[in-house]
């Protein structure tokens, strides 16, 4: 039989509570992805497309030096100009940090996911707002669909993997025309229903 070809997979960062305290700042999280989604750049560079003061990304950037978010990237260099890039292609993170016997951990965990959640809202919106603008094609190319299914908590966890699985499967696609950075989102999570709350 034909092996199953092996699903490229992006360089994690997986979050312990010393690195979620030093990522958990919405303007750090914001200038992490966008070394992420755009490459390289100067403080002054994300200072300009984030409206915040150069010195105030400088220090940010250095922070997130301090606990591997981001580096040097000498190669874009010129002169006295220091460039920085991200050093992973994303974050993962440890659902047990909810639990930490540390509050401020805890405080840290819901700032960062809440902020996740902010990001992903904003990002919808400014589609929305700008759809009218992209060909018919790329908007018959988005989505914005929901589901209910019914399922316990290891079918979900099994979904999730699956559809992670999917998405990575077009991560390495060559350049070609017409290909866009497309951004995917995706928010699994139980509800409670009448079955939920009768259950003694």
């Amino acid at each position: 039989m034909p092996e199953t070809p092996e699903v490229p997979q992006p360089q994690l960062r997986t979050l312990d509570a010393r690195s979620l305290r030093g990522l958990a700042h919405p303007l750090r999280m914001r200038m992490l992805a966008a070394l992420r989604h755009e490459g390289p750049a100067t403080a002054s560079q994300l200072a300009e497309r984030l409206g915040e003061s150069s010195g105030s990304t400088s220090y940010h950037l250095r922070q997130l030096a301090a606990y591997g978010f981001v580096e040097d990237a000498p190669e874009h260099g010129k002169g006295r100009e220091r460039w920085w890039k991200a050093s992973h292609d994303g974050t993962r993170f440890d659902e047990s940090l909810l639990y930490d016997d540390d509050p401020s951990t805890r405080g840290a965990a819901d700032l960062f996911l809440h902020e996740i959640a902010t990001i992903h809202a904003q990002e919808v919106n400014s589609w929305l707002g700008s759809a009218q603008a992209w060909s018919v094609e790329w908007r018959r190319g988005s989505d914005l669909s929901d589901f209910t299914l019914h399922l316990t908590a290891e079918e979900t966890l099994e979904l999730i993997h699956k559809m992670h699985d999917l998405v990575n499967s077009y991560r390495d696609l060559p350049p070609a025309e017409g290909r866009q950075p497309v951004r995917v989102h995706t928010h699994t999570f139980p509800r409670e229903d009448d079955r939920t709350r009768r259950t003694p």
